[in-house]
């Protein structure tokens, strides 16, 4: 086994030390490379986005929001004697409103428009083109520069 080293040798080593001008400008050169080295982003556009999340808050939020409400309105129900609620009539209900909130999330992301203005109300035109999107974005990169030539 090594002995341990006093703290008398470790004291006596010689530490850099760098001006402030060089330290920051080490810094710097640094965060220079990096962020001068930008991806190409062939992601979804922020117009689209901020209406996915529209219609997403409209067609999943509600329904969950009413999913959770289930359980507080059932327990109050029960617990001022108004009426009694079977404990599986008060899941199935919020199951219910939680499988409505999942299906208006599908329904959100898919029937968003892509183009610079909006679409119809519902956006129920957009889903098939939508659904190719996402397929499309599913395979691998070799297929679909084969598609493309």
């Amino acid at each position: 086994m090594k002995k341990k080293q006093s703290k008398k040798k470790t004291q006596f080593k010689k530490k850099k030390n760098y001006s402030e001008k060089t330290a920051f400008a080490n810094l710097e050169k640094s965060s220079s490379t990096a962020t001068t080295s930008k991806r190409s982003s062939t992601g979804i556009p922020k117009y689209v986005a901020d209406r996915m999340a529209r219609r997403i808050f409209f067609t999943a939020g509600i329904p969950t929001i009413l999913g959770m409400s289930v359980f507080v309105v059932s327990y109050i129900i029960v617990t001022r004697n108004i009426a009694e609620i079977p404990p599986s009539s008060t899941i199935a209900i919020s199951a219910l409103f939680f499988l409505l909130g999942l299906a208006g999330l599908s329904f959100g992301i898919l029937s968003a428009s892509w183009d610079k203005e909006p679409g119809s109300f519902f956006g129920i035109e957009n889903i098939p083109m939508n659904i190719k999107r996402a397929k499309a974005a599913f395979k691998p990169a070799t297929q679909n520069f084969e598609d493309k030539s």
